[in-house]
């Protein structure tokens, strides 16, 4: 469930891709059930009764308030509510729309764009919002070498790495310029969204005692939420962690209707936090959430009771991302010398036969059978079935068949052998045992690594599963501090190169090999591989083309080597099912924009 799109994302575990959406996978979609202090959603209900409102849930807190830091997934159902880019994507369709630029131009050369931003803008404070803000988002954030911030991955241009110019041409005009033509650049550039100069700027010109800049640790999420100012649907009134985070209407937002009434027509929406899905359920049953994101396990039981429960379940189709297990293929050393990976260990992930073996060990069938109730779809790429540069099996892409024999034949094919007891030993002799790390609070995700290990003990090789915490999982990832983990990505957009802080061997997202960051402590002894550099060279080239049927094929290329080389092993692509109170009209699902892409247009019939 979602809460619009356009606005990007920096996810490292379960949708890293999405830097180019707004909101996609999340928002006004999970459930609630735990403790709500001295007030219950009841009580707020009762409160507020004529109050048009949506009440929905968020598996985990917010990690920071602000966009350009932001690593966590949670964080997008607050930023997609409060911050807008200066173009919007149409959930149903994909296609760009107006949003605070309501024009623009592209030059022939496709190396110029100039954007004329609405006339009128404000933030949320009141204060006008113009092309110094557009300047001052790109130059002094996004672009800005002392601020870690991912988003520069998505804006790097050619092999040489270079970003694009921004200037001001006056104050409703704002003038974008690449080195060379850089195809996916208009949709990504407008949809960053744009962060208000009046109440960052001297956070980026000042440092602090230890010499950072102080917009490093800005806006956390210790922050008054009242002094967050955007440009959104919504401005955050409170926030209370482990609790909720409560958004009321912008009375600056820009968006009217035909007949000039002021959008969004809903005048509050609570956002709930909480981590159990089985919660989640029950809360939804119970009648305090308007939307559920709908796991395969709960689909029969909601069907059952969608009548009564004065809910439709929608179905999006598989979803936009992907779910793999991957292997740390990292060989550096930290600052200390000490390796990320135990090169024992480390040895047999980087040997490709292992990779492939394992691939085959995987029953992905039963995997959508039993643990998706066959909601779902068997993944063989990175792109989702439903995007147009997808690769079929049919037109080349190389599928791992569920084939134990054959995973033992590739290991035995490696130097591993088997002992007495038919466990697996490497060339030395050394047990093969590794840690399989899932995210805690997703059942089904908890649910295939238990399969995984099972899996893999019938071909002989040893698996600890280790769950923990989504922010657990995500601050062992940054550490590169990891053996093997089942993680997926959401959907960045239609535009592969959306991927391209998770494929680029220079991307902050590179998680299967992670290179040296800015801000962190030095690292040794990192290496990129042959295809790793050929995935790079095909990135660049399939910006520089602008011929769609051209890009395709070198797409098609890419998809065949991260098949090969198999750093993720995917698995299985569930479908996107969302249940909504049929008192929210308007609805119009998909799986790209979920149900609420179009919230500025939906309304809520009285209780």
């Amino acid at each position: 469930m979602t809460f619009g799109v356009g606005l990007i994302r920096r996810l490292r575990t379960t949708a890293l891709t999405a830097w180019v959406r707004r909101g996609l996978a999340i928002g006004l979609a999970m459930g609630l059930a735990m403790g709500l202090g001295s007030c219950s959603i009841g009580q707020m209900r009762s409160a507020e009764a004529r109050v048009p409102q949506i009440v929905s849930a968020t598996s985990s807190d917010p990690s920071t308030f602000n966009y350009a830091l932001n690593d966590s997934l949670y964080s997008n159902a607050v930023f997609s509510l409060i911050f807008t880019g200066l173009l919007e994507t149409n959930g149903v369709t994909g296609d760009l729309e107006p949003g605070l630029a309501e024009a623009w131009e592209v030059a022939p050369d496709n190396k110029r764009i100039v954007f004329t931003l609405r006339e009128g803008l404000r933030w949320s404070d009141g204060e006008p919002l113009t092309t110094d803000n557009v300047v001052f988002t790109f130059q002094d954030i996004y672009l800005n070498e002392a601020i870690a911030s991912g988003v520069r991955d998505i804006l790097r241009i050619g092999d040489t790495g270079a970003f694009p110019s921004v200037r001001k041409l006056d104050d409703r005009r704002v003038e974008f310029v690449t080195p060379e033509p850089f195809a996916p650049f208009l949709r990504y550039s407008s949809g960053l969204p744009i962060l208000p100069a009046h109440v960052l700027r001297e956070s980026v010109q000042t440092k602090d005692a230890n010499g950072n800049l102080k917009f490093q640790s800005i806006w956390t999420a210790d922050t008054d939420p009242q002094k967050i100012i955007g440009s959104g649907l919504y401005t955050m009134e409170s926030y209370a962690p482990g609790q909720r985070v409560v958004f009321r209407r912008n009375p600056y937002y820009w968006r009217q209707d035909a007949q000039g009434n002021p959008q969004p027509y809903i005048e509050r929406i609570i956002l709930q936090v909480i981590s159990s899905e089985d919660s989640q359920l029950l809360s939804f049953r119970s009648g305090e959430l308007d939307s559920l994101s709908v796991k395969p396990e709960q689909f029969q039981l909601l069907k059952l009771e969608e009548e009564r429960g004065g809910y439709s379940i929608y179905n999006g189709g598989p979803e936009t991302g992907s779910r793999f297990v991957g292997f740390n293929l990292n060989k550096a050393s930290d600052q200390n010398g000490k390796p990320f990976v135990d090169p024992i260990k480390s040895r047999w992930f980087n040997t490709l036969e292992f990779r492939q073996a394992v691939a085959h060990a995987i029953d992905r069938q039963r995997m959508r059978d039993t643990i998706y109730q066959g909601l779902g779809e068997l993944q063989n790429s990175p792109l989702d079935s439903q995007n147009p540069f997808y690769l079929s099996p049919e037109q080349g892409l190389k599928v791992y068949d569920y084939d134990p024999e054959q995973a033992k034949q590739l290991l035995q094919q490696a130097g591993f052998k088997y002992n007495v007891l038919g466990q697996l030993e490497d060339w030395d002799g050394n047990p093969v045992r590794f840690v399989l790390l899932v995210r805690s609070e997703e059942v089904s995700r908890v649910r295939v690594a238990s399969q995984i290990k099972q899996d893999l003990e019938a071909i002989g090789i040893r698996v600890d599963l280790q769950s923990l915490s989504f922010n657990s999982v995500i601050q062992k990832l940054q550490r590169r501090d990891w053996e093997a983990y089942v993680g997926g990505f959401g959907g960045g957009g239609i535009d592969p190169h959306s991927g391209y802080n998770i494929w680029s061997s220079q991307g902050s997202l590179h998680q299967f090999n992670q290179g040296p960051l800015p801000g962190e402590p030095k690292i040794t002894g990192w290496e990129v591989s042959e295809w790793e550099q050929e995935i790079d060279r095909l990135f660049t080239q399939g910006v520089q083309e602008l011929d769609e049927s051209k890009r395709r094929e070198i797409y098609n290329r890419f998809q065949q080597i991260a098949q090969e080389q198999l750093p993720f092993i995917h698995l299985v692509n569930p479908l996107t099912l969302s249940a909504v109170r049929d008192r929210i009209q308007g609805v119009e699902f998909t799986a790209l924009g979920g149900a609420f892409w179009n919230l500025y247009e939906l309304k809520v019939e009285a209780e």
